[in-house]
């Protein structure tokens, strides 16, 4: 990213919060079109709507899988994959199989990711790693893992952890994967400052529910 001006085109304006409501999702995707967002995030309920309301845009529509737990088995994150997918989903953020990676099973939890790759068929597939919940031994193993399963990219948190994204596991996810594996920031991330530190450790994305903010305070700043 060049300039602050351009912060709209790597944010995912996300809203996955349990009690999100139709009008919210509609504001969401509207916003998304205004401001020139990479992608809305929904849950998956409400993909259809999503794909409905930006159909003609180049705004993508993202949704999650194995969310926000990551404890679902890998059948039933495949199902949720091709389900996303075939309701019109160009983007799937999944999560890791959390205790499967701390109870040292790395090959379940390597499976468990090529299994989504697979069944997103070429999508982007994001893996979420809940850096909350893990040692810095434990996060690059899992970049690593991620990287060796094919995902795109790897994502800091899901916003429902005990916090969300830092600068320090950017920059070691950064170190960890090269320069060429993408990187989400994610979870509270609600300012430009935020989102522009994020991006000089080495993030690609931004997912955040604060993207218009972001965007107009970007603006102000280029005056």
């Amino acid at each position: 990213m060049d300039d602050v001006k351009d912060i709209a085109r790597v944010i995912d304006h996300s809203l996955l919060k349990p009690d999100a409501t139709e009008a919210e999702i509609r504001n969401l995707c509207e916003e998304a079109k205004r401001y020139g967002f990479a992608s809305v995030f929904v849950n998956p309920i409400w993909v259809p709507v999503a794909v409905r309301l930006l159909r003609g845009s180049p705004v993508l529509v993202g949704t999650v899988v194995g969310f926000p737990l990551g404890a679902s088995t890998t059948p039933v994150k495949v199902f949720e994959t091709r389900d996303a997918i075939s309701k019109g989903a160009d983007e799937i953020d999944m999560v890791i199989n959390i205790g499967a990676l701390k109870s040292g099973e790395s090959r379940a939890v390597k499976g468990d990711i090529e299994a989504v790759v697979e069944a997103a068929s070429g999508r982007i597939v994001k893996v979420i790693l809940e850096t909350s919940l893990l040692t810095n031994k434990e996060k690059r193993r899992a970049a690593l893992l991620a990287k060796e399963a094919g995902a795109y990219f790897v994502k800091t948190s899901t916003g429902f952890g005990s916090r969300g994204a830092t600068v320090e596991d950017v920059a070691l996810l950064r170190k960890t994967v090269g320069a060429n594996m993408g990187i989400k920031a994610s979870g509270g991330i609600r300012d430009l400052e935020t989102a522009l530190a994020m991006l000089k450790a080495g993030a690609t994305r931004i997912g955040t529910s604060s993207g218009v903010a972001m965007v107009k305070a970007a603006k102000s700043k280029d005056r």
